[in-house]
């Protein structure tokens, strides 16, 4: 396996990272966010994101491990939680791809039963094609189809996360 075609090129990638920092500056001017990021490939993302907000923002970070036994896939299990509370706070939350849905309404579920004072989603890409749980994404990077992508964050066993664009892998 390798990256193929690039699908989304660096300039498009840093671009829209920049119109998405202004909007959540915008609507968070008088609030200090909470950005919570799905390790591990959420990194390079909230990295360049939060580069790019005008307003002081607190970062955390959770890990979730979700696994396939034969065709019957497991529900997401969060296997480290935040370091600090939520209660009260409005939290966004970073990912670098969202497509079934999930994961990622496991881990909103969790902010809301934390106490956050308001819960939303910030993603590079999102792959609605495959939605299987109805989840609002109020900050949305890209709409990709149904491949499987690498780069900018996204791996394959743990290679191309390096990639500074998105690309298909063949």
């Amino acid at each position: 396996m390798r990256p193929g075609k690039v699908l989304i090129e660096t300039d498009d990638i840093k671009q829209r990272v920049s119109e998405l920092g202004e909007e959540i500056s915008r609507n968070y001017h008088h609030e200090k966010p909470v950005l919570v990021t799905v390790l591990k490939g959420g990194v390079i993302f909230v990295s360049d994101l939060i580069r790019e907000l005008s307003i002081p923002v607190e970062l955390d970070f959770v890990s979730v491990s979700s696994y396939k036994k034969r065709e019957k896939a497991a529900p997401a299990k969060i296997v480290q939680n935040l370091s600090g509370s939520v209660a009260g706070k409005h939290v966004i939350v970073v990912e670098n791809i969202v497509d079934t849905g999930s994961t990622l309404n496991r881990i909103l579920q969790e902010l809301k039963d934390r106490g956050a004072a308001s819960v939303e989603v910030c993603c590079l890409l999102d792959k609605k094609c495959k939605r299987k749980v109805d989840v609002d994404i109020r900050y949305r990077g890209f709409i990709i189809q149904d491949n499987f992508v690498v780069g900018y964050g996204l791996d394959y066993n743990q290679r191309f996360r390096n990639l500074p664009h998105i690309a298909l892998l063949e």
